[in-house]
């Protein structure tokens, strides 16, 4: 038993527990090389062509439709016709700002009062009124590695693992913070449980994170729970290392873990939704309460008139339902605020993948890069939203409200998204073929190391 886990803790161990370095050779040079080989062949069944279950398309043919619906100027694109590199120019001309994306955990729209959901999320509800408002954007899948693969890299949802666990990815994988290193941000990834988990630290090491903080590097905590420290103590962290004098603008990313089963958070904090206290409700009003005193607070320090942040959701909490893709379930709240942001509402479909684009355009940073979300400052007006949505092997592809979804050895089926049910409609096969590019694209951008930094 102790030789399948390979630790006393409380998550098995894995190959991120030995990482600690930017440098992947040092990092490996922890691990047990029978291990690292057994690992590495296991991981090779997750890594094979997704063409055998959704279908062939050539290459040339999947690059293009994915370019097509980027809405990105050709003569954007790098030379190489078989990638999706391109050059995204700002529009915004603002100095270099501190970025803060604060990852929720499981807060899906079911709970949030201004998104149709139960109300407990009084204090989003309020932020969302003051900056730019997501009210149609769907998570890429049911787990937070997906959720992290898409914020962090805006990687499309894929047959495969998350890359956080594939092997190729493991080394100059495209992030947001690889991007932001580039333009000379200092970067760090804070979590209040075991970085470890799902590969979180041995993938942000090497994909543009100067450091990873977890929960035993808090000295001192207010509250400390079977998932890690609470979300106070995670979000004044991030005040802390904000109020650090740097030269260069940081970008933090902080996930939060109050809001996870056994849904552990501090007493005497929020009154209860529920009577019972460790509740998935009470825990997300908790969430929000913690979200609440971190805006109290920020607005009041120097760093603020200098700050943007983003509050997104990793996914759902308990993603189910007897569709072939509760779409319902994917939906969650994203929200850009900060000194200067106006606020309004974006009410079509998004995804995930959109936020990068949007935030480099918001900072006002030009720089080259694959990913294949949307600006959503910068789109036709006439576009009607897109989304991408995986459900264990089903894959949904949103194009306003119709919804293609694509079943492994099964012809693609074609729905109309309506008050949160799906009713079937005829097939548009072009939009078929657009969806089935969109499942093959990211393993062949994987296999093919189209997303890896250029030389």
């Amino acid at each position: 038993m102790l030789g399948i886990r390979s630790s006393f803790g409380h998550r098995p161990a894995n190959a991120s527990i030995a990482a600690f370095s930017n440098d992947q050779l040092v990092n490996k040079l922890g691990l047990n090389s029978m291990y690292t080989v057994l690992t590495a062949a296991y991981n090779l069944q997750y890594e094979n062509s997704a063409s055998s279950a959704y279908g062939e398309m050539t290459p040339e043919k999947m690059v293009a439709l994915v370019r097509q619906q980027t809405f990105i100027d050709p003569a954007s694109f790098v030379d190489d016709p078989s990638s999706t590199w391109h050059r995204q120019t700002a529009t915004a001309l603002e100095r270099p700002k501190n970025l803060v994306i604060i990852l929720e955990e499981s807060l899906g729209a079911g709970f949030v009062g201004s998104l149709g959901g139960i109300g407990v999320t009084p204090e989003i509800d309020k932020l969302a009124k003051e900056g730019l408002w997501f009210s149609h954007l769907y998570a890429t899948g049911t787990r937070s590695a997906r959720g992290i693969e898409a914020v962090i890299s805006g990687f499309p949802p894929s047959p495969s693992r998350s890359v956080l666990k594939l092997g190729l990815a493991q080394q100059n994988f495209i992030t947001l913070a690889s991007i932001l290193k580039q333009n000379d941000y200092d970067t760090q990834f804070i979590y209040g449980g075991e970085s470890h988990f799902d590969n979180m630290a041995g993938f942000f090491l090497a994909s543009g994170f100067d450091r990873v903080t977890d929960e035993n590097d808090y000295e001192n905590p207010e509250f400390r729970g079977t998932w890690g420290v609470s979300d106070e103590d995670l979000l004044d962290r991030v005040d802390q290392e904000l109020m650090r004098s740097s030269a260069n603008p940081q970008f933090i990313l902080a996930f939060t873990s109050s809001n996870h089963a056994p849904f552990e958070f501090p007493d005497d904090t929020i009154e209860l939704h529920d009577a019972e206290k460790n509740t998935v409700n009470n825990a997300v009003k908790y969430a929000d309460y913690a979200i609440g005193q971190f805006f109290n607070k920020v607005r009041t320090r120097p760093y603020w008139d200098n700050s943007l942040f983003l509050i997104v959701a990793d996914h759902d909490d308990r993603v189910h339902g007897a569709a072939l893709v509760p779409i319902n379930k994917f939906h969650i709240p994203g929200l850009i605020i900060g000194p200067g942001i106006e606020a309004r509402i974006y009410d079509k479909p998004a995804s995930h993948i959109d936020l990068i684009p949007t935030l480099l355009d918001v900072l006002g940073i030009t720089s080259t890069h694959p990913i294949i979300g949307h600006n959503l400052r910068q789109l036709p007006a006439d576009f009607a939203g897109r989304a991408m949505m995986q459900y264990d092997n089903n894959y949904a592809y949103m194009s306003g409200n119709d919804v293609i979804i694509l079943i492994p050895e099964k012809e693609p089926q074609q729905f109309s998204y309506v008050n949160a049910e799906l009713i079937q409609t005829p097939l548009d096969k072009e939009l078929a073929e657009v969806a089935r590019a969109h499942i093959l694209w990211p393993m062949y951008a994987y296999r093919e190391r189209k997303y890896l930094s250029q030389p």
